[in-house]
């Protein structure tokens, strides 16, 4: 890693020099005290050497680990569930590393250790065929808990978080589908009745029910996360919206032409920062300041109110019903509105798919799903640029021999002269076409540098809504959904039809 911006930062480098240390033996401890003075590039040279191996093998050599990756396919990659052969989502387990994390995340630069087979739990039905471990040892555990979706599991050792090997995505959005109506069908069914009652709590004689009212307001119109308790230390300060903080808002009676204005911010998940101005409504605003009345900054805004409290009454509310049920209900409302008002009919395909990855973004930008700038990304945005140049100066000279052609046929009515001046009007609106492309292209990745549209894509937003979009404006549905996430999908590809409503 020694080419990543990560490796600059100082929390990076302090966690994995702390590790190191733990690895090293006595003598080592004793010689390598100072990361500063450690030189890594030979390491580092050795392992792009292998790199640069990898490329320029020949196709006999290619094949030979393709074929050994098919029989590891065949072998690992399949269960039998309800006596069908079912794919299994990811049958390999991360190699040891160095965690990043996103965002500042404290733990930076600690070890991800190798898991071995003695970290492993294996869920399987009694008496079935499974994998044996490796020669001379022995699984963690062999359970049999039909309760369950995942096949393997493990606990990696830098949050303690656990870790699943489950089904194919494919299969389980098939069994959700089919077995029980999605919870965002059925918030839609009630959110107006939802939002009657917490408007009404906003007036409420007990500050409990005010409070809880005004975090589901946020909840469901900034799409934050709940937040959920944690130990002190653990993790970096990190909050939600049950834990937010005196400090983390500002309130501004008018701001930039708006009143009732809320200033967010504060650290979310995965230590990205939520930073937002909103106008929010009257009673909201004077109950904030009701809140926030002989307080310190370090005090908790909603100091009646904890995440179980909240979860339980969203539950009492509508059966199932979840902070994350809310995200996803608003996120998948939030891309169909903005395809309506985006979606230009007059466009060609290029300008249709940035008008939806715009669309996308209003959703990432709602959910938060913010991302470091590629580290290539100057570089590819020059690559681009000089494309763009290239075909702007190959549309002018296509312009002159059009306009040369023109000329030369001016008085002549043959049919090759006509013939010419066509052919070269056809080169003049390919380039142009080209061009605009390309251009699409630039502002496209541009605008999406610090957003994550991915994670909205493939797990917020009902897929049926992007399907009916592309049905419906002609738009090849690999421009939206590459081939892995087309098989994920497929249930929704073949059901959404063009005037699919969400």
């Amino acid at each position: 890693m020694l080419d990543h911006e990560y490796t600059t930062k100082d929390i990076f480098r302090k966690n994995f020099f702390k590790d190191w240390r733990k690895e090293m033996t006595s003598e080592e401890k004793a010689k390598i005290t100072d990361l500063k003075k450690c030189n890594f590039t030979e390491m580092s040279e050795y392992f792009k050497g292998l790199s640069e191996a990898r490329k320029a093998m020949t196709k006999e050599q290619k094949l030979k680990i393709k074929e050994e990756n098919e029989r590891l396919l065949q072998e690992y990659g399949f269960c039998i569930m309800d006596n069908h052969r079912e794919r299994i989502a990811n049958f390999r387990i991360e190699p040891p590393g160095l965690f990043r994390g996103r965002g500042d995340h404290p733990k930076m630069g600690m070890l991800k250790r190798r898991i071995r087979p003695q970290d492993i739990i294996i869920n399987c039905s009694k008496n079935s065929k499974h994998p044996e471990p490796p020669p001379g040892t022995k699984w963690k555990e062999v359970r049999h808990d039909n309760k369950v979706t995942w096949l393997v599991s493990w606990t990696e050792n830098i949050q303690g978080s656990i870790k699943y090997i489950m089904l194919n995505p494919i299969h389980m959005t098939c069994l959700t589908i089919n077995m029980c109506p999605p919870l965002v069908f059925l918030l839609k069914k009630c959110v107006d009745r939802i939002r009657a009652q917490y408007r009404e709590d906003w007036k409420s004689k007990e500050m409990r029910v005010r409070q809880r009212a005004v975090a589901i307001y946020f909840i469901d119109k900034l799409a934050l996360r709940a937040g959920n308790e944690k130990e002190e230390g653990e993790t970096a300060d990190t909050v939600g919206c049950c834990s937010l903080r005196v400090e983390h808002i500002k309130l501004y009676p008018e701001n930039e032409g708006q009143e009732y204005v809320v200033e967010f911010d504060f650290l979310g998940k995965d230590s990205i920062r939520y930073y937002n101005k909103v106008p929010v409504e009257k009673r909201v605003f004077k109950n904030l300041q009701l809140f926030m009345e002989n307080k310190e900054p370090d005090d908790d805004l909603f100091d009646r109110l904890n995440t179980s409290v909240l979860n339980k009454h969203l539950q009492e509310l509508m059966d199932g019903l979840s902070a994350k049920v809310f995200r996803t209900y608003n996120a998948s409302i939030t891309l169909q509105q903005q395809l309506k008002e985006l979606t230009n009919e007059d466009e060609n395909i290029p300008a249709k798919i940035l008008s939806y990855n715009r669309a996308n973004r209003a959703v990432a930008i709602l959910c938060n799903h913010q991302r470091a700038p590629p580290k290539t990304f100057e570089k590819s945005m020059q690559n681009l640029q000089a494309k763009i140049d290239a075909k702007r100066d190959q549309l002018a000279n296509a312009k002159r021999d059009l306009k040369a052609a023109k000329a030369d046929a001016k008085g002549l009515r043959d049919d090759k002269s006509k013939k010419t001046v066509e052919t070269k009007r056809k080169a003049v609106q390919r380039i142009e076409e080209q061009l605009m492309k390309l251009e699409v292209q630039a502002t496209d990745r541009e605008e999406n540098k610090q957003i994550a549209l991915g994670t909205s894509k493939l797990n917020y937003l009902d897929p049926r809504i992007s399907v009916a979009w592309c049905k419906k404006w002609g738009i090849p549905i690999e421009k939206i959904y590459n081939k892995t996430q087309r098989e994920k999908f497929a249930w929704a590809i073949d059901m959404a039809e063009k005037d699919f409503e969400f």
